[in-house]
This record gives C-alpha cells, structure tokens and sequence, in this order.
C-alpha cells in the first residue's frame, strides 16, 4: 500500500524514524484538529496493515504531524498545473511535430506537423504498415512504370498519415513538399496542388491543410502564388534568418516554422562553447521574427520548430505556435517549473525596428540571405536531409512495389 498523502517530502514510516514532526507544544494546542484529522485519515486512506496499526498506537496529536509533513507526491498548491499547461495559458499554441499519431493525443494539441524524416521514422513501425499498404494498391490502381507508381504512392503515403492525425487533432496538419523542388516555384505549386487533392479526395477540405515549403526564394513564390491564386495555406519551413520571414510575410504566407534547435547546434559546432536559454542563438532568432511581425502588424504566424530542451520552449512561452516533439511534450507535462510569458505582441510594437522588404527584390533577398553564413549552411543542410529521407522511403515503397 502507498504512504499516506501529505503537505511534505517524507513518508509516514520515515516520519516515525527520525521523530522531527514539530513541537510538542504546540500541538497540544490543536488537539481536536488532530482527532478530527485522525479520523478521517482512518476513514479515507488506504494503509498497510502494520503501517496502520503503528499509527493507532501513537498519541491523537501525532496525526496532525503525520498529514503536514509525509507525502510521497509534491506538495500541492492551488496554482500547481504542468508546464505545458503553463505554456497553452500564455497564449501559444502547442502543435505536435511528429508522424507517429498514436503518440499525438495524450498531450492535446491543436495541430500537428509532419516531413519525410519524421514519416520515414513511423513508417519502420509495424502498426503504421497498412498505411504503407493502402499507398502501394493505390499506386498499382494507377498505372505507370515504376518510377512514377513510386512518387504516387509517396504521395498517397504522406497524404494518409495526415487523414490519421486529422482524426485526432482538431486543427490543421502540415504536409511538405518534396524537398527536391525546393528551387522549382512551378514544380512546387503542382505538387501542392496535387496534394491539396488527394486530400479532397479523401473528404478532407484545404482548409485543414497546410502545405510545407522550404524558405528558399522560390519556396517563398510558390508560397505566394498558392496562398494568393488557390486559397491554399501554406508553412514556409527551414527557415533560419530574418530575411526569409520577411519574404514569407509578404508573400502572405499562413504560418512560419524557424528553427531553434539547428541554429543552437550550429552556434555550438562553431563557437565551442555552451548557451544558457536565455543566451540561445535559436531563441533570439524566433524572438526578432516574432517581434518584427508584430512590430509591423503581419498577420502570418510564427510556429517555433525544431528544439533540444524545454528550455528552449518555455524561454518562447507566449510565440504564437510552437511546434513540439512527443519526448519534449511529455517533459514539460511532468513538470511544474513555472512558465512565464516571455513574447509579447503588444510590447513588440513599441520597439525601435527597421523595416524592409525583399518580395519584389531577389537580387537583395539572395545577397542579405548570403550574408548570414549559419542560415545558408542550415538551410542547405536541411533540404539535403529531408530529400535523403525522402529517397529512403521511395526506397522502400519501391521494394513493395517490386515485389
């Protein structure tokens, strides 16, 4: 049986061991608290036998020192709620970043987000292989040689591990587009399309979709001619420095996601050195987006991605989305370390930042983009990676397909 609960950190038995409960003295003075305590210990809780008949032996007052000072559960407060719950009130939305649905609904999010990489890991689990399943006969159904039997069930296959996820969350899923299109706009858009329209076919409405792009100058075209041409909403991804979320806020883009954690990774790798939260590189660079969205009134989100630690999350309490891996998930719902609002959109408009614009001007974009050498390695590193994985998993849908 468990230690009776209480207001401390010792149990009962290690309350009888050392016999430091309080003053005598003073408990005498509460004497018939302790008796009425007493008897709703005995009625209520649940104690081992020998536990039980310990405390049945000992003076009515000692009660009173039993339920202040044993627990084996934190002490309770009226204001005592997770850090994830901490971080919904300031405001943020939180969004799942994972494939693995079955992982999604413990933690309540209103959306979640998806690429090749996280799909690739999901995919390797048995109970996502009717998924597989279903992209394979709906590739054979239609037609083509191989290659192209691939690329329409890697669609398929992406499209239905969002229909799963949208049975769970509420709000939105993120779709990415292959990444090999991160420097074709026209590619890009059609492939968005044909998404949207697996989609559709499925009974699913754009509206509950989100197309993901890499933050390169065509990736942010194509965001423009989708969000302006079809009323398809789109997530401008792989994003690392100020000057893509200035095009990707002028090009109307629905929602950003610049990463923390890479930025972090790349500051350490070159710097050798260690970050506390309130110093990490990635954490400025959300906030100075944050804060230039707000400052000159965009209305397209910033979804904080890709974070090593929960510092790095509650240090961005207050962004408007952030997008949060299970594990991270899981760390900030154990815990009760207060989480303050540290972005504030009203604060933001008071400060003193430059305006510019690049959605009409490549030539700047491309130059000032350059300039910043980690944003140019992270954003090159990241669309080999998702393209990579991408590769893989064609990979594997090939083998099937072959069999």
């Amino acid at each position: 049986m468990a230690p009776a609960p209480g207001k401390g950190g010792e149990t009962v038995v290690e309350l009888l061991e050392d016999g430091d409960a309080c003053c005598w003295a003073k408990a005498l003075t509460r004497c018939i608290v302790a008796q009425t305590i007493y008897h709703l210990i005995r009625q209520t809780l649940s104690y081992s036998q020998s536990l039980h008949t310990s405390l049945h032996n000992q003076n009515p007052f000692f009660y009173f020192f039993v339920l202040r000072k044993s627990s084996t559960i934190p002490p309770h407060t009226d204001t005592m709620s997770s850090s994830l719950d901490q971080l919904k009130a300031s405001g943020t939305v939180v969004v799942s970043d994972t494939g693995d649905f079955a992982a999604i609904a413990k933690y309540k999010p209103q959306d979640a987000t998806t690429n090749p990489s996280l799909i690739l890991a999901a995919s390797k689990k048995p109970e996502y292989a009717k998924l597989i399943d279903v992209a394979i006969d709906y590739a054979k159904g239609k037609g083509g040689d191989l290659d192209h039997q691939v690329d329409t069930a890697l669609d398929r296959l992406l499209v239905e591990f969002g229909k799963e996820i949208l049975a769970i969350v509420p709000g939105k899923v993120s779709t990415e587009v292959d990444a090999r299109f991160s420097f074709d706009t026209k590619a890009s858009v059609d492939k968005a399309l044909h998404i949207i329209e697996l989609y559709k076919d499925l009974g699913i409405g754009k509206e509950r979709v989100l197309i993901k792009i890499a933050s390169t100058w065509e990736g942010i075209k194509a965001a423009e001619i989708l969000q302006r041409d079809h009323g398809i909403n789109c997530n401008l991804t792989l994003m690392f420095s100020l000057p893509q979320a200035i095009g990707a806020a002028e090009a109307g883009a629905f929602l950003i996601s610049p990463f923390v954690g890479r930025i972090l990774d790349w500051f350490k790798a070159s710097t050798k050195k260690e970050y506390a939260k309130e110093q990490d590189p990635g954490v400025a660079s959300v906030k100075a987006i944050f804060n230039y969205y707000k400052k000159f009134g965009y209305k397209t989100i910033v979804m904080g991605a890709s974070f090593r630690n929960t510092g790095e999350i509650t240090e961005l309490a207050g962004c408007d989305y952030l997008t949060i891996s299970p594990n991270l998930l899981e760390d900030l719902l154990n815990s009760n370390e207060a989480v303050p609002k540290k972005l504030d959109g009203a604060a933001a408009a008071a400060l003193d930042i430059e305006k510019k614009t690049y959605i009409n001007d490549e030539a700047t974009f491309r130059f000032d983009f350059n300039e910043d050498q980690m944003a140019v390695e992270k954003l090159r590193e990241g669309i080999s990676k998702f393209a990579a994985d991408a590769v893989t998993l064609k990979d594997i849908l090939k083998q099937k397909l072959s069999a």
